[in-house]
């Protein structure tokens, strides 16, 4: 029996400062500290990247005890990591990276990008590991846009891109350590869709741009509200756009674990975060320059 979740939270996405560079963060806000395993969500951009400006160019750091996540929606990034990867990352790709026990990375405009010049806008999620997957093997996935399985609605108008877990008869290619869906999804003016997600996932929606009608009762509308949340009551969702509107999709069994994060390490104990730093500069999570 089909049953549309409640809504939960109905939320603004602030800018804050990270560095040089300005970025919504919707996760975590006042109120809402994560949707469970999510704890983090960065939508950042769209930046005019030129030879005189590039903020975005994030040298090697380190983390452990969760996944790192990049969705790609304009440009194009090169990631390298203290594994020995070197992948360009373009418009429409993904990179999911699963910390564990620790690596190194970096992110950044390719040379060729920045040289051409423009747009790059992209949302960066930070995936909660279950304690016993936060030393597990590091490990580096890699997806172009061609690659992502796409689901289209019945009036032709959503195309809803599967990158992890399953919609329907598609399933995401990622591998995953926990239960979760991540889907992303343009939807041009008009668009309906109708989602299956468990009932017990803890779940969101976040609009990069555009406005939709979510279950027939909230406004999203960039530079307004921009992300729901919704209760563990019900196992569908549904949206139909007001105008053409590109929409991410959440949602994910909650690992219900303590958690003690600092910086770029997010562990059970504050013991394990030293443990983290000590290791970090005793060069056990490898080297990046």
């Amino acid at each position: 029996m089909r049953k549309l979740k409640s809504i939960q939270h109905n939320v603004t996405s602030p800018l804050v400062n990270m560095g040089p560079i300005k970025l919504r963060q919707p996760l975590p806000t006042e109120g809402i500290e994560n949707v469970d395993p999510f704890l983090l969500l960065h939508h950042y951009g769209p930046y005019a990247i030129s030879e005189f400006n590039n903020p975005f160019d994030l040298g090697p750091h380190p983390h452990r005890g969760f996944e790192p996540i990049t969705l790609l929606f304009k440009g194009e990034q090169l990631h390298r990591d203290s594994l020995g990867n070197e992948m360009v990352v373009k418009a429409g790709g993904v990179q999911w990276t699963t910390a564990g026990s620790g690596i190194i990375h970096a992110e950044a405009p390719t040379k060729e990008f920045v040289k051409k010049g423009g747009d790059l806008e992209g949302i960066q999620l930070w995936l909660n590991l279950p304690a016993k997957d936060k030393m597990m093997t590091p490990n580096y996935q890699h997806l172009e846009k061609e690659q992502i399985p796409k689901l289209i609605s019945e009036d032709k108008k959503v195309q809803l891109n599967i990158i992890a877990g399953s919609q329907f008869e598609e399933k995401g290619l990622i591998k995953t350590q926990t239960e979760v869906n991540v889907f992303t999804a343009k939807a041009s003016e008009g668009g309906k869709l109708e989602m299956n997600i468990p009932e017990n996932h803890q779940s969101l929606i976040y609009l990069l741009d555009g406005e939709i009608l979510i279950n027939n009762s909230e406004v999203l509308k960039k530079g307004e509200n921009q992300m729901v949340t919704f209760h563990q009551d019900g196992n569908t969702i549904q949206f139909e756009a007001q105008k053409e509107s590109t929409i991410l999709i959440l949602s994910g069994k909650p690992i219900n674990e303590k958690i003690k994060q600092y910086g770029p390490y997010v562990m059970n104990t504050q013991t394990e975060i030293l443990e983290a730093m000590r290791d970090f500069n005793q060069g056990k999570m490898g080297y990046l320059y």
